[in-house]
């Protein structure tokens, strides 16, 4: 398992510019191995940026992000990562989809059908390999993208809002799934969301973000046991925690 820091992190869109943006400023975190994190904010404070940046899709302007005390540069398979909208490949079954990654980088087709049955049975697809995307519900084609990811074994596993454009019951299914192949796994996870009770549920430790330009406002600390059911939402615990993010984040 690996960890991510990131130490003395800002960043500016067009910086030395008149068009200068400052999106993230002075950030300094840890994300240990094997825990999962989640990250939560108003619009426009820099999470998906930051989640970006420790995928190595593009570099901060200044201070650095590292894997291992290895500084991040580029992406590399150590890394996955998820995003809101699905990505699955329409041309591609269910099967083919989920071991696109171990293919393209030189496995045998015995470990590829090994991938496709681990992970499609891992994410609920059982059933459902010869299928094609346009034949699946939104939910479905989820469970495709981080079948996929998992199939390619990252040490980090990074989610940009995956489960936002779900219907509640489709969310909630998918997250406690979710939580079941990280236990499973224990992969390190860093997750962006908007909805507080998808961060409380999911999360060890969950980061508060301030308004633009993004700074470290709180690190609340999950003390909720596991394993997590559903019923745990209505708790006094589960509540008092999210009225205390909801008051940092309405002011």
């Amino acid at each position: 398992m690996s960890e991510i820091k990131v130490n003395n992190l800002t960043h500016t869109f067009s910086k030395g510019t008149p068009e200068a943006l400052t999106v993230l400023e002075d950030i300094n975190l840890s994300f240990p191995s094997g825990s999962f994190t989640s990250i939560v904010g108003t619009s426009g404070c820099g999470k998906s940026t930051l989640l970006k940046m420790m995928a190595g899709l593009f570099d901060p302007t200044d201070g650095e992000m590292t894997l291992d005390g290895a500084v991040i540069r580029g992406t590399d398979r150590k890394r996955g990562m998820v995003f809101q909208q699905d990505a699955v490949f329409p041309w591609m079954t269910v099967a083919k989809n989920i071991s696109y990654g171990p293919r393209i980088h030189g496995a045998s087709k015995a470990e590829q059908q090994a991938a496709e049955t681990k992970w499609i049975e891992a994410v609920g697809l059982k059933g459902f390999e010869d299928r094609w995307p346009r034949e699946l519900s939104g939910g479905m084609r989820k469970r495709v993208d981080i079948g996929r990811v998992y199939a390619n074994d990252p040490d980090v596993l990074l989610m940009d809002e995956p489960f936002g454009a779900l219907d509640a019951q489709t969310k909630e299914r998918l997250q406690s799934d979710l939580l079941e192949t990280w236990r499973q796994t224990q992969k390190t996870v860093i997750f962006v969301t908007h909805d507080l009770e998808e961060a409380i549920f999911l999360s060890d430790q969950i980061v508060v973000m301030s308004a633009r330009p993004g700074r470290i406002r709180h690190i609340e600390e999950v003390a909720l046991p596991r394993p997590r059911s559903n019923e745990m939402r209505l708790t006094s615990e589960f509540l008092d925690i999210k009225r205390k993010l909801w008051n940092m984040l309405d002011h």
